[in-house]
């Protein structure tokens, strides 16, 4: 029998998602990866960026021939598990979910991040990204925007708006002095808290991910105020945009997800994620997963996904400095 490492090199060609380019990489060489791959995740578990790790382990497991953990790491904005991924060892074995928070949004929020959102990192893929929606406990007497903004302005400050996570926090803080008014913000350390004290009623807003609140809204059990995008969502299609409100301008860049390495991590690496990252989300199974959610996929190339940083960075701090968000 012929020894795996006498085989030649050969070379796999395959077709970058969502494009009609080719590229060529070489197989996985045998020794990467050489044992399980910790894959940790910037929220709680239910949470977007939960949805996004678990969505992509199993497949991404099944490809590379190891088993790929989650690790849940639930911190303020994702700032404690987007540190870990950037100051682990650049060998493959430790790969973070990324989101628009942890990577663009914070760099606005605070003046000194234990990481640095380009230089400590390699962008490897965007996977999906979902639009939010301002939403409602479903007793809170407002029902239509028009009167959110009149209540809040006849009652500053005596509104509880949660705030999970980094896009909520600017979010939030954007729509307040966009429209004028006052609110009193309520932290939470991930979506899934602030999503049960919104259904609870232990505040009267909050922002969250339309795949999250579309069943919600459906069931009666809040109400929505608009979209957050450019465009309505296919799950509630009855409910307008910000923009069709006509609060034009307030758009986010969207509750991207994607995977990012420690910097320094060989490139050959990098390429072997990528190729089975493509592959995950080429999958069928997996398109309809993702389509029946109301998300969208945007998988992309490492060179695309860090020129969209490049960008998405230096912009956003001016929107947060536009709207009075003042780095901590």
């Amino acid at each position: 029998m012929i020894s795996p490492s006498a085989l030649p090199r050969a070379v796999c060609v395959f077709g970058l998602f969502g494009s009609g380019v080719l590229a060529a990489f070489p197989l996985a060489a045998q020794d990467y990866p050489s044992r399980s791959v910790r894959l940790i995740a910037p929220s709680p578990a239910g949470g977007p960026s939960d949805f996004a790790a678990r969505l992509l382990a199993p497949k991404l497991g099944e490809y590379l021939k190891q088993n790929i953990v989650v690790d849940n790491r639930q911190s303020v904005n994702g700032v404690i598990a987007t540190e870990l991924v950037a100051k682990a060892p650049p060998d493959g074995l430790t790969l973070g979910i990324g989101n628009n928070g942890t990577h663009v949004i914070n760099t606005g929020l605070y003046k000194q991040l234990p990481y640095d959102p380009i230089r400590d990192f390699v962008a490897v893929s965007q996977l999906i990204s979902n639009g939010s929606a301002l939403v409602g406990h479903i007793r809170f007497a407002p029902k239509t925007m028009k009167e959110l903004v009149a209540y809040a302005k006849a009652n500053p400050g005596k509104i509880n708006v949660g705030v999970a996570g980094a896009n909520g926090a600017v979010g939030t803080e954007v729509f307040k002095a966009a429209m004028g008014i006052v609110l009193n913000n309520v932290p939470y350390k991930g979506s899934a808290p602030a999503e049960v004290a919104v259904i609870s009623g232990e505040v009267e807003l909050v922002q969250l991910s339309v795949p999250v609140v579309a069943p919600h809204y459906k069931s009666g059990r809040l109400k929505v105020y608009g979209i957050i995008s450019s465009k309505r969502s296919p799950l509630m299609p009855d409910v307008q945009t910000f923009s069709e409100q006509g609060i034009a301008g307030y758009e986010t860049s969207g509750n991207w997800h994607g995977v990012f390495v420690p910097a320094k991590t060989p490139d050959r690496i990098v390429r072997i994620l990528h190729r089975e990252i493509v592959r995950v989300f080429d999958a069928p199974e997996i398109k309809e997963i993702v389509s029946h959610r109301g998300s969208e996929l945007i998988v992309n190339t490492p060179a695309q996904f860090a020129a969209q940083l490049s960008r998405d960075v230096p912009r956003f701090r001016k929107i947060m400095l536009d709207a009075g968000i003042v780095p901590q």
